[in-house]
């Protein structure tokens, strides 16, 4: 059913739209064409905001990964809190948040596991945006002396790579097996102790 014609065309509405009709049709079969009828205008309309659709997939894959940057951000800014208890909610976050759009929207996850293969840049961007903030704790724990990294950046980096068993979507299919969160706690744990100093 198309919405009210009366409520504005936004680039935000578009997004929110193409992201059901990805899930509806999936990432090969969805079109602008789709977009726009579920808007209830003409796809012209659709490419005045995005020139094209690699354009808008892309805009809606940033969408999709920008919003574990922010709810990660609110973890690695907060005032309070050691460094090591913040890397391992942060950890812990990240593996929820993953875990979570795998299993309660199947159909999307895929959607966008397709569309992070062809949006290469965006997710380069998105995976050096959660290692700059995993930095960002390693070096609150380095100046405290909770933790210790002769080189921050290269900590971020291997913490970031040893636990992407739990975040990466190409083991989305082991994340429900039932020892997976001890399994997670394990490796964060061991992660952890190795940081201290």
């Amino acid at each position: 059913m198309p919405p009210a014609a009366a409520e504005p065309l936004t680039p935000e509405r578009i997004l929110e739209t193409t992201e059901e009709v990805l899930r509806r049709f999936g990432p090969t079969k969805a079109t602008v064409v789709d977009v726009a009828r579920a808007l209830g205008v003409s796809h012209g309309s659709v490419y005045r905001h995005f020139p094209s659709k690699a354009a808008l997939r892309e805009a809606v894959t940033d969408r999709w990964l920008a919003k574990s940057v922010v709810m990660l951000e609110q973890i690695t800014s907060a005032p309070a809190g050691s460094a090591p208890s913040k890397l391992e909610a942060w950890l812990e976050a990240l593996f929820e948040a993953k875990r979570h759009k795998a299993g309660d929207d199947p159909e999307l996850f895929a959607t966008y596991t397709v569309l992070l293969a062809e949006n290469s840049g965006t997710v380069e961007q998105h995976l050096a945006e959660l290692i700059e903030q995993l930095g960002r704790i390693i070096g609150q724990g380095v100046a405290d002396g909770s933790l210790a990294a002769p080189d921050v950046a290269a900590a971020a980096r291997a913490v970031f790579d040893a636990t992407g068993r739990f975040h990466d979507p190409q083991y989305a299919a082991e994340w429900f097996s039932p020892t997976i969160v001890a399994e997670f706690e394990a490796v964060t744990a061991l992660v952890i102790r190795g940081l201290r100093p």
